[in-house]
């Protein structure tokens, strides 16, 4: 039982792992290189990401620079950040790329903050799934006789109790982020 206990904790600490990654690409109005994580370039056939093609830092607060080590690929770099979802057109002035970030308006800070919770909201029920799912393996495991009444009992207790500690932790992180969208 305690495997199955350790196996349900590392998956929901994985969802709110992956929910932390997601929140990083979200642009809060200032300079942030993990805003470029899911766009990959077409280098010599492979999609490879940005960061391993240039340097990707932030020169002010809402300026990011990319200053790619092989001259050659920044217009396919440019290229494809005009074709992601990032929402900002790259200036390019032959050596760097530059990109600016504008201050958020009060109506796209709320649609953020509603994209938010909505994510929080989906790692909820993939962390509640996991829940029914490790229930279902100490059920398994009581009518094949590996587990006492009393021990599923108190292992759907320890699920729960755990279910509720990362419930709360997914609202934390959601709510963080929030204030860092809504700060002006």
């Amino acid at each position: 039982m305690k495997e199955v206990l350790k196996k349900n904790d590392e998956r929901m600490q994985r969802r709110i792992d992956h929910l932390v990654d997601e929140y990083k690409t979200i642009r809060a109005g200032r300079a942030n290189p993990a805003v470029l994580e899911k766009v990959n370039v077409d280098y010599y056939g492979t999609p490879t990401p940005i960061n391993q093609l240039a340097a990707v830092s932030v020169t002010e607060a809402r300026t990011l620079t990319i200053q790619p080590w092989d001259a050659s690929i920044l217009r396919k770099i440019e290229k494809a950040i005009q074709m992601s979802d990032v929402g900002i057109n790259p200036q390019n002035d032959g050596k760097i790329i530059r990109l600016i970030f504008p201050p958020l308006t009060e109506d796209k800070r709320k649609e953020i903050a509603k994209d938010i919770a909505h994510i929080a909201e989906d790692s909820k029920v993939q962390i509640r799934n996991v829940r029914r799912d490790t229930i279902e393996k100490l059920k398994k495991m009581k009518k094949d006789g590996d587990l006492t009444e009393d021990d599923l009992k108190e292992g759907e207790k320890k699920v729960q109790k755990s279910t509720d500690k990362f419930i709360k932790e997914v609202d934390a992180v959601a709510e963080k982020k929030k204030k860092e969208i809504m700060e002006i």
